[in-house]
């Protein structure tokens, strides 16, 4: 069976459900092999005869103080090239991600990624054949309003500022 292919532009948003991430804004790289995901304060450990790695996302961009806490099972320790073009070791992990209605298992390097504009990076390893890329275009497959990004992470509404009193003369 044929799968028709998802049309991205060159950012969307997405969802990693099983890290506990409903929702991320992503630059699509089709110049990137392996996705990578903004993790910080890393840190591996072991499960029975296996290796784990912990983590805290921010999520949001533009956003330091949204957190969320995760856990994912090491399939790999690799070397890449990173956006300034030294190398670097990183963990890679496998977790599902979910566009549209359609959910797959991706690769995700960890990173710092607080420097950059995104969260995250969507690499060609994570679409290929099941996405085409427009480069003229953003969010093809929509983008959730602030105010449902603000409830999916439970960030209050921003506090209205009362109406400005005017002094009679």
């Amino acid at each position: 069976m044929v799968t028709e292919k998802i049309t991205v532009g060159c950012e969307e948003w997405c969802a990693l459900p099983g890290l506990g991430i409903p929702a991320i804004k992503v630059r699509v790289d089709s110049g990137a092999k392996t996705s990578s995901l903004h993790a910080f304060n890393v840190h591996a450990f072991k499960r029975g005869d296996q290796s784990w790695v912990r983590f805290d996302v921010h999520p949001l961009q533009k956003n330091r103080k949204t957190t969320v806490s995760c856990e994912a099972r090491v399939v790999d320790r690799r070397v890449v090239k990173n956006s300034g073009g030294g190398m670097e070791k990183r963990y890679v992990i496998k977790v599902p991600i979910a566009v549209r209605s359609r959910s797959w298992t991706i690769e995700l390097t960890l990173a710092n990624r607080d420097s950059m504009g995104y969260r995250m990076l969507l690499g060609r390893e994570a679409m290929a054949g099941r996405m085409v890329i427009d480069p003229e275009e953003s969010f093809c497959l929509g983008a959730p309003s602030p105010s449902r990004v603000r409830r999916l992470y439970g960030i209050p509404p921003p506090l209205k500022k009362p109406p400005q009193l005017r002094r009679s003369r």
